[in-house]
């Protein structure tokens, strides 16, 4: 068996890394290769602090998606990825390392705007959409930036009507026509089917 690439994609606060992390977790250990967007976010240590908080961080041009795609295709063919390693508290890549990503049978993928490009999309094998209500995916995002990212509470509303909020109904939403499958991301054992079928077939590349 080859590698196979699942990609999941969904709203900010959806559930994606949820289920990313559960299927790791059930597959054989070494059998998921784990990628996520929001560490491609471009490097914007050149700009003073103030203004790379104000940027938009939720359009396809805030992301490096050329370097997903060669990692995509470096996994696909059997090589180990150098993955960005990216601070969300500075807005900047941290320049002196980066996460290695060994190859494996299983890669997983996710961000909000996975499906919003071609390029990702074609290399893809399976696509999934992750959906939530806007009010839970708003309470996730609150609660993990202010916990994870260094943020207060006020910026995290502000950026949310300003940017994440348009970006979601311009980008995220429509891209879930390109989803082979919708899982919702709210309920409770929603993921309970996909996570068991792929960790299925990451068992039995092992065997």
């Amino acid at each position: 068996m080859g590698t196979f690439v699942v990609g999941i994609a969904g709203g900010t606060g959806a559930g994606k890394t949820t289920l990313a992390r559960r299927l790791r977790d059930a597959a054989p250990a070494g059998a998921v290769a784990h990628l996520a967007l929001d560490d491609y976010y471009r490097d914007l240590s050149d700009l003073p602090l103030d203004a790379r908080g104000a940027r938009d961080f939720d359009r396809p041009e805030a992301l490096d998606l050329e370097r997903l795609v060669a990692d995509l295709e470096a996994l696909r063919a059997g090589r180990a990825a150098d993955v960005p390693v990216y601070d969300f508290r500075v807005h900047a890549r941290d320049r002196e390392r980066v996460r290695r990503v060994e190859p494996a049978p299983l890669v997983v993928v996710e961000g909000i705007l996975l499906l919003a490009d071609a390029r990702v999309r074609e290399r893809l094998d399976l696509r999934v959409f992750v959906d939530a209500p806007a009010d839970v995916r708003l309470a996730r995002r609150l609660r993990r930036d202010v916990a994870e990212r260094g943020r207060t509470p006020q910026s995290v509303l502000a950026q949310y009507d300003a940017s994440v909020r348009p970006a979601h109904e311009a980008l995220v939403a429509p891209s879930r026509a390109h989803a082979h499958v919708v899982v919702p991301g709210d309920v409770a054992g929603a993921f309970d089917g996909i996570v068991a079928w792929l960790a299925a077939w990451a068992h039995a590349t092992r065997a």
